[in-house]
């Protein structure tokens, strides 16, 4: 099932939301003409790779750890995606739900959100892989958070979805709680499967960070009661 758009009004241009998908295509595009060698130097440099950030996070715990610069791929994974599927899917959601969250929380509001949705995301599928050796990139956490606040606050909102009939696209339309609803059910069984699996997506040989996906989802549910302007009005 692929998105389209949703029905949803909003009233203010939304700027963060736009300036995300910019900056993600930015990053994507120095990525594209790196050579096969430079982009796994970058990816090892920028993306979080489990077992060292799990290790410099217990150092910091414990107070071991003064350089908490070296810290930084938390965020700077969220901008960095392995293919064009990867890149497409992720700035498709962003902008048919983004901009409704983004005018619900203001500018600020929703940049903070959504780094902090990605940082949540980040870590909780750290909690469920810590040893994995391969690059943990891509902004599907912080999406994902976007997609929990959007069904919390706008459950019977419209979304034109595509369903693909062998080489034809059916259009069909749904409410937001069916389709985001679903979606994260699917999320959250594939990570019950997953456990015990490297499950990253990263290089040539990863694959889907699918607890990033559910861990946002309920992360972004959850922030949305601290970052929502308008806490009473249901959509």
């Amino acid at each position: 099932m692929v998105p389209i758009r949703d029905s949803n009004p909003r009233h203010q241009v939304p700027y963060v939301t736009y300036c995300l998908i910019l900056l993600n295509l930015f990053v994507f595009g120095y990525e594209f003409f790196l050579s096969e060698s430079a982009l796994e130097v970058f990816f090892k440099q920028f993306a979080v790779i489990p077992k060292t950030t799990t290790e410099n996070l217990d150092l910091v715990l414990q107070g071991k750890f003064q350089n908490l610069g070296a810290l930084y791929p938390l965020i700077t994974a969220l901008f960095l995606h392995a293919g064009w599927l990867h890149l497409g899917g992720n700035m498709l959601y962003l902008w048919v739900f983004g901009d409704n969250v983004e005018d619900r929380m203001g500018h600020a509001g929703f940049l903070a959100f959504y780094l902090l949705c990605g940082l949540g995301a980040t870590l909780i599928q750290l909690f469920f892989d810590p040893l994995s050796k391969l690059p943990n990139l891509g902004a599907s956490g912080a999406i994902a958070g976007v997609l929990g606040a959007y069904v919390i606050r706008f459950p019977r909102a419209k979304v034109l979805m595509i369903i693909p009939l062998g080489w034809i696209p059916i259009p069909f339309e749904i409410r937001a709680l069916y389709f985001l609803g679903w979606w994260f059910v699917q999320q959250f069984f594939f990570s019950l499967l997953s456990l015990g699996v490297a499950a990253n997506v990263g290089m040539e040989k990863g694959g889907i960070a699918y607890w990033a996906h559910a861990g946002g989802f309920v992360v972004g549910a959850i922030l949305l009661t601290v970052f929502d302007r308008r806490r009473t009005e249901i959509r």
